[in-house]
């Protein structure tokens, strides 16, 4: 199986420097080939527009390699922000990493 699960940003926000660490790791699973990508946000209390943006593109970009970006652990301000963008009706959402992984399969 090509998963990999994508660690958080180090920083409890998905600010800029969040947004382009994200880029920067997803580019890279995909360019080594990892399709089936598992993004944990666990750690992140706060997404801004930036970052909101980094994810739809995220989404894309994997979407255009014929790959598969999940969502895990939202924790409960993130889940609302992605309700009210209707981002949650794009992305499937996991509140358990087993659940998440053997959707996969």
């Amino acid at each position: 199986m090509n998963w990999f699960p994508v660690l958080p940003p180090l920083t409890k926000k998905t600010e800029r420097e969040g947004s382009v660490a994200l880029r920067t790791a997803i580019r890279r699973l995909l360019g080594d080939g990892k399709k089936k990508i598992l993004l944990n946000l666990g750690s992140v209390g706060y997404i801004d527009s930036s970052g909101i943006g980094e994810l739809v593109s995220s989404f894309t970009a994997v979407n255009k390699e014929n790959g598969t970006l999940k969502l895990l652990n939202l924790t409960q301000k993130i889940q609302d922000l992605l309700a009210i963008t209707k981002l949650l009706t794009v992305f499937d959402v996991y509140d358990s990493e087993s659940d998440a992984l053997s959707s996969f399969e």
